[in-house]
């Protein structure tokens, strides 16, 4: 633990060159004290820091010293040119920091790491948005992710189903989710919505910084967020009999996560490959929709709702598709 605050501590003095103690305490989040106590341990090992005591001092790191990153592992390195996605970055604007960020790396590895890195580069590719899915207009997404990075208060002109509204915001992050960008942002006091960017026609700075609310945790937020949305959405449950390949198409139909939990948690095949499944569904009559697509893969046993629209689907297709 000390080790890995170290080399943060390390790579932060490296990156803003000079910074007060309370300011390293602030962003690393520990006291002070452990601060200094840091400090004399980098400055042990040998790291060129010097300290300046009283009203503007701060602690240095001296000019022109930069560590190497030769403690690297051969994984470690490639992970980071396999985990960046050249569009999602392109987005965000920082494609340029991706190329600068990669090269600098390359020039600091040992030689034998860089085989290992290239391969791993060339071999794998993330590919976020989903299959026929065309990419959406974010056009300002590195506006708001800009404003992200600065804690920057934005005036957001949103577009909704039918006209456009105005809100004041303090963005603080954004999420990729399905090949669509939404952005979590406070409004009015501790309230913490969430905006489609691609929605966002207009966003300008007010000038004003803001504070990020002490604790909050992006990825926390967005899974209770997330869950809270798909319970909304998905309000019925229905329960079905599906056929082996009913099994395997049910999520091109259906919400995919709702349909890999039904298959989960399906009972036991009968004789002929048949299961039993339950359904989290957005409503009755959006169901009947969906499930025509599996043929006679699909039988509805509950609600009985649900089994009438498909049998009544089922018999308006065989009328117009009858042999003349």
């Amino acid at each position: 633990m000390r080790a890995s605050r170290l080399v943060t501590l390390l790579f932060t003095l490296q990156r803003r060159r000079e910074a007060t103690a309370a300011e390293l305490a602030r962003e690393l989040e520990v006291s002070e004290r452990t601060i200094y106590r840091d400090v004399a341990a980098l400055t042990e090992a040998g790291v060129p820091l010097w300290t300046e005591p009283g009203r503007g001092g701060g602690i240095r790191l001296v000019d022109g010293w930069r560590t190497r990153l030769d403690g690297m592992t051969a994984h470690e390195a490639a992970a980071l040119f396999a985990v960046g996605s050249p569009q999602v970055l392109a987005e965000l604007g920082m494609s340029a920091a991706l190329a600068g960020a990669q090269a600098k790396l390359l020039a600091t590895l040992p030689a034998e790491l860089h085989a290992h890195t290239r391969a791993v580069a060339e071999r794998f590719h993330l590919d976020a948005p989903g299959w026929f899915h065309t990419p959406q207009q974010v056009t300002q997404l590195a506006a708001v992710a800009q404003a992200v990075w600065d804690q920057h208060r934005l005036t957001i002109t949103y577009r909704r189903r039918d006209d456009e509204v105005e809100r004041v915001v303090d963005p603080l992050g954004l999420v990729l989710k399905a090949g669509t960008w939404y952005v979590a942002a406070r409004v009015q006091g501790d309230t913490v919505l969430t905006y489609r960017v691609d929605r966002i026609v207009r966003a300008e700075p007010t000038g004003e910084k803001f504070e990020r609310p002490a604790g909050f945790d992006l990825v926390e937020w967005w899974a209770g967020a997330a869950g809270r949305f798909e319970r909304q959405m998905l309000r019925e449950t229905v329960r079905l009999r599906l056929g082996p390949r009913g099994l395997k198409w049910l999520h091109h139909v259906a919400d995919a996560d709702a349909a890999v939990r039904a298959v989960a948690q399906a009972g036991p095949p009968d004789a002929e490959g048949w299961c039993e499944v339950e359904l989290d569904v957005e409503s009755i009559p959006v169901a009947g929709g969906q499930l025509v697509g599996l043929g006679a893969e699909v039988e509805a046993l509950a609600p009985a709702a649900l089994r009438q629209a498909l049998a009544e689907a089922g018999a308006a297709l065989a009328r117009r598709n009858a042999p003349r």
